[in-house]
């Protein structure tokens, strides 16, 4: 990720609050307590004046500071700004999950997404959101991901998680384990790896990326002996890829992929299911994993974590995850203007990565 060096790009950074209930408040705050953060990134807040207040309080937190402003044309590009999304007084109550956190957490999503629709923001960093009570009239998805995908009209997107040592998405999303295998085709992998593919290639600056894709079964099936989906489903979207020109291996078996650190040796990694890819993840970049997703039009990032709960309104939720999402969405904003400037000449495309 970035280092807190001055870019001649001064990205706006649009950032929705999250659920107010959540450990967002706090992982914003303490984010932009570091003045350093405004050489990088100018950054917006979709909320409350009054719930950053709340917790800045709560937290005694006195270095960080805001401007209120109307809208992006108003942007102190030396201060953290903040929009008010809505006027009227609310409970805040952190570590309830209630419909409070998830009305106005898409009050939020809703503000930002259509400053970031209309090239009033570059990027969209989001807080963490309860799945459950964000369920409302215009909100029925299992998270930002899919919401995302429709406003944008992306049907082929992917949700990713990258840190500096892993990159890792997957082919099914938030869905129960025992539909994982009827979703599974060879179309829709095979749609997966490229999509991984040119996003690692436009967004990462990586020329000739090398992705490791997973079995489904214990061991890969085994020859059949433990399933048949590697050989039926998995295999042929692979060598399909593989003879488009993409440099992808598999189907590997996810234990001894992770155990033996195989994952070292590759760009990305596409896993079949949520927890065959996040839980390795997870275990091996936690404090600064960030989630992506990859495909969409515009760029958005997220800490890897959710609304903290149960340390929510302590003070004590570390923000190493949502800073490593401001610096992401910076990088990877200006690797796609670096990416797109290649394209358009040719002999400006040895600056970008290398061959790995």
């Amino acid at each position: 990720m970035s280092n807190l060096v001055e870019s001649d790009i001064k990205v706006r950074v649009g950032i929705t609050i999250g659920d107010v209930n959540g450990i967002g408040p706090e992982v914003i705050i303490k984010t932009f307590s570091d003045s350093r953060m405004h050489q990088v990134c100018t950054p917006v807040i979709y909320g409350s004046s009054k719930v950053i207040s709340f917790y800045r309080k709560t937290m005694n937190n006195m270095e960080f500071n805001f401007t209120s402003i109307k809208n992006c044309l108003e942007l102190n590009h030396k201060r953290t700004n903040l929009i008010n999304c809505w006027d009227e007084e609310i409970k805040i109550e952190p570590g309830i999950a209630n419909s409070t956190g998830g009305k106005y957490a898409f009050t939020s999503l809703q503000a930002a997404v259509k400053d970031l629709t209309d090239g009033n923001i570059d990027v969209l960093v989001t807080a963490p959101i309860d799945k459950k009570t964000m369920q409302q009239d215009g909100f029925r998805f299992p998270g930002h991901t899919e919401y995302l995908a429709q406003q944008f009209n992306t049907p082929d997107h992917l949700m990713m998680l990258v840190s500096d040592r892993l990159r890792v998405a997957t082919v099914t999303g938030h869905v129960p384990v025992k539909q994982v295998a009827q979703e599974l085709t060879k179309e829709k992998i095979l749609s997966r790896i490229k999509v991984m593919n040119n996003s690692i290639k436009r967004d990462f600056g990586i020329r000739k990326p090398r992705i490791a894709v997973l079995g489904l079964n214990p061991h890969s099936g085994d020859n059949g002996l433990i399933g048949t989906e590697e050989a039926e489903v998995i295999s042929p979207a692979i060598k399909a890829a593989f003879d488009s020109g993409i440099l992808v291996y598999g189907p590997f078996p996810a234990d001894g992929f992770f155990g033996m650190t195989k994952f070292k040796s590759f760009d990305g990694v596409l896993a079949m299911y949520h927890d065959q890819g996040l839980v390795p993840f997870k275990s091996i970049s936690f404090d600064a994993g960030v989630n992506f997703t990859a495909g969409l039009p515009v760029v958005r990032t997220s800490p890897d974590h959710g609304t903290g709960y149960d340390i929510a309104g302590k003070g004590i939720a570390s923000e190493d995850s949502f800073r490593s999402a401001i610096y992401a969405a910076c990088d990877i904003f200006r690797n796609r203007i670096a990416f797109d400037e290649a394209g358009a000449n040719p002999l400006k495309f040895s600056k970008l990565g290398g061959d790995r």
